[in-house]
């Protein structure tokens, strides 16, 4: 049976939105409501330090929940075929090395961080704020394509334990699959390598 409980708390948040939305305008703070304003009066650091954790969080749940499908299906389909399980545990390799791509790219965003401090009277450059902008878009990009990745390996590499089980020549057939399935997020972490190529380190202006 289909689950609407995902849907309806799609609908509770865009309400709650727009009802808070709504207040500003019909109150006279419409002006509160300034996305732009926010995001010039927020550190691009912080934006950068967000980055870099979103890309290890999510890289990590993608993992995670891979070798969680994959294992389950492995240990089960072992009882039946106890030769399935050595082979098999490059499933979970493969899954384990969505988790080291998000790593990867923390370490490359870690060396755009400086311990960049503003002084008095000064205030964040327009390249600081790129460079923040650039890596939370970054570690967001990659962390969602190895989350995805995570995914698509872990439910690939279930059915291949399954196939491998009920007949040994499936074996390789769903393994190349699963391969195609894991250069998603190798091409994640091309993407978030170009978009942090042009980032420089942070630095302040006065005003």
């Amino acid at each position: 049976m289909y689950n609407s409980k995902p849907a309806y708390l799609g609908y509770l948040a865009a309400f709650v939105g727009v009802a808070i939305f709504l207040d500003l305008i019909f109150t006279g703070n419409g002006v509160q409501f300034d996305v732009g304003g926010f995001l010039s009066n927020t550190s691009p650091y912080m934006w950068a330090l967000l980055g870099t954790s979103l890309t290890v969080g999510l890289s990590v749940i993608g993992a995670a929940w891979g070798i969680y499908i994959t294992g389950s299906s492995l240990i089960g389909a072992a009882v039946r075929a106890p030769r399935i399980r050595t082979k098999n545990l490059i499933s979970i390799i493969f899954c384990e090395v969505v988790a080291i791509y998000g790593l990867i790219i923390a370490i490359v965003f870690s060396s755009k961080l400086n311990d960049a401090e503003l002084a008095t009277g000064e205030t964040w450059s327009s390249s600081a704020y790129f460079s923040g902008y650039a890596l939370f878009w970054s570690g967001l990009t990659v962390g969602f394509s190895n989350l995805f990745c995570g995914l698509a390996v872990g439910i690939t590499g279930s059915t291949c334990a399954i196939a491998d089980a009920a007949d040994a020549q499936l074996f390789v057939k769903v393994l190349v699959i699963e391969i195609f399935g894991s250069i998603i997020g190798l091409f994640g972490l091309i993407i978030g390598l170009l978009m942090t190529s042009k980032v420089r380190e942070f630095d302040a202006q006065a005003m």
